[in-house]
């Protein structure tokens, strides 16, 4: 089964080479990934545009608009990226900038970070943003539900206000990442009622093949096992990593145990191509 990994990472982000050092020890470079993607037939990576400065560190309030992927100087040819949006950069310039980024073929989406910026999803800062995607049918992608950072603020990464945003804006697709864990059973409702989101599994576990094992055998798991029969709304699921925080192989391992077989090929493949339709011509190329 080809596979398709709609949510990665490869910025030069510290709090990402310290995961990869000390909780998940992956490879967190372009030869890593490749190595990876390779050994789990991972045909495709979509990352999600982010920077920092030395100045703050994500969340960074002084990050340029549009961000991307900046680990090394190249990007492997089967990684494509959603550009990255800082709201606090996003006058007429910046504005400007992630048009002409958003036209390039290897940026697929736009990405906001809520919880990481204290804006909700409503919030007029991003009223253009849904416009520039309206006009090249991109997928904004928002990130939802916990913080991999204690100066996020959660109130802002509740998955509910992602249901007005959708309301108002029907031409645009959305994609919550992380399904809005810890609140999935809210995530569940949003996809189930709102014909044009989506959601990633993605970041559900951070640290090693161990740690999957230890936390999918308890309790842990279980408002997320709840939220996915409660939606019943499989079509509407995608499979990420959020590597480097996890493992590749074993995670695709532990998202297939959770989807029941019958729908492995769109939560793996097909419903990203819906969701993400510009990545059609680098997968033609497998």
């Amino acid at each position: 089964m080809k596979i398709i990994d709609a949510h990665m990472h490869l910025s030069n982000i510290k709090s990402f080479y310290e995961t990869a050092e000390k909780l998940s020890f992956v490879d967190y470079s372009n030869k890593g990934i490749v190595k990876e993607y390779d050994e789990a037939n991972v045909v495709l990576g979509i990352g999600m545009g982010v920077t920092e400065t030395d100045k703050m560190g994500f969340p960074d309030y002084e990050a340029i608009t549009p961000m991307g992927l900046d680990l090394e100087a190249d990007i492997p040819a089967n990684i494509v990226f959603c550009a990255g949006v800082n709201p606090y950069d996003l006058g007429t310039d910046a504005l400007a900038r992630l048009e002409n980024e958003i036209q390039k073929p290897n940026v697929v989406g736009i990405k906001i970070y809520l919880g990481y910026y204290p804006f909700y999803a409503y919030d007029e800062v991003y009223e253009p943003v849904y416009r520039l995607a309206a006009k090249y049918q991109l997928p904004v992608v928002f990130h939802t539900g916990d913080t991999y950072s204690e100066r996020g603020f959660l109130k802002y990464s509740h998955p509910l206000a992602i249901d007005e945003v959708a309301v108002k804006n029907r031409d645009v697709n959305f994609m919550m990442a992380h399904f809005g864990d810890p609140w999935t059973i809210t995530g569940a409702e949003i996809i189930y009622k709102n014909p044009n989101v989506y959601a990633d599994l993605s970041g559900l576990i951070v640290g090693t093949e161990v740690d999957l094992k230890q936390k999918s055998e308890g309790r842990f798991l279980d408002h997320l096992r709840h939220a996915l029969v409660f939606a019943d709304s499989y079509d509407k699921l995608l499979f990420g990593t959020d590597w480097p925080l996890i493992p590749i192989a074993p995670y695709i391992e532990f998202i297939k145990k959770l989807i029941p077989e019958e729908f492995h090929e769109q939560v793996f493949y097909s419903t990203a191509l819906k969701v993400f339709p510009k990545i059609k011509p680098f997968l033609s190329r497998e």
